[in-house]
């Protein structure tokens, strides 16, 4: 058996899930407004900022300052690619991170205006409502495109990249 050094913590790897169990329900399953899709949002959110916190003190490639997405870092990314060089990061690639960190802003964000609408301020706010829903169709967009590029960068960089979000462990195809 391989014995490839962990790359994504439990923490890590349960806050991923979740996150997709929750997000899944309240775009497929759950009626629009009803407590159980608030509460769902609700636990997205604190899944969320369990994992923003974790990207200061968390293990080493949970940290933000493993992959932070810099010009520099996608720079460079960029042109290693455009050679066809598609060598692993041991965490993030600097575009990965550019993805999960626009993910976990739609989440917040949708957290956000999905507990503003229940105020007594904003109850009944059209634009906030339309607001909440185009993020939840970008939510829906990225997520599909998250989901393809985790499949394309793993045969480019011959990576078990979707086994490794249940297992942690980066393995060669």
């Amino acid at each position: 058996m391989n014995a490839s050094p962990i790359t994504w913590d439990r923490l890590v790897r349960t806050a991923h899930w979740s996150l997709v169990s929750c997000v899944a329900a309240n775009l497929f399953l759950l009626e629009e407004g009803d407590p159980p899709h608030r509460w769902a949002g609700y636990l997205a959110s604190g899944i969320v900022l369990v994992r923003l916190l974790w990207g200061f003190i968390g293990s080493a490639h949970a940290r933000f300052s493993d992959f932070f997405p810099t010009p520099s870092r996608l720079l460079q990314q960029w042109q290693a690619w455009r050679k066809g060089d598609f060598t692993p990061h041991a965490g993030h690639n600097p575009f990965g991170a550019v993805m999960m960190l626009s993910l976990l802003t739609l989440v917040l964000a949708l957290g956000l205006t999905g507990w503003l609408m229940g105020t007594d301020r904003f109850w009944g706010e059209e634009w906030l409502e339309e607001l909440h829903e185009g993020l939840a169709n970008l939510l829906m967009g990225l997520v599909g495109l998250h989901a393809l590029a985790a499949i394309i960068m793993s045969r480019l960089e011959r990576v078990r990249l979707i086994r490794a979000m249940f297992t942690g462990r980066k393995e060669p195809l």
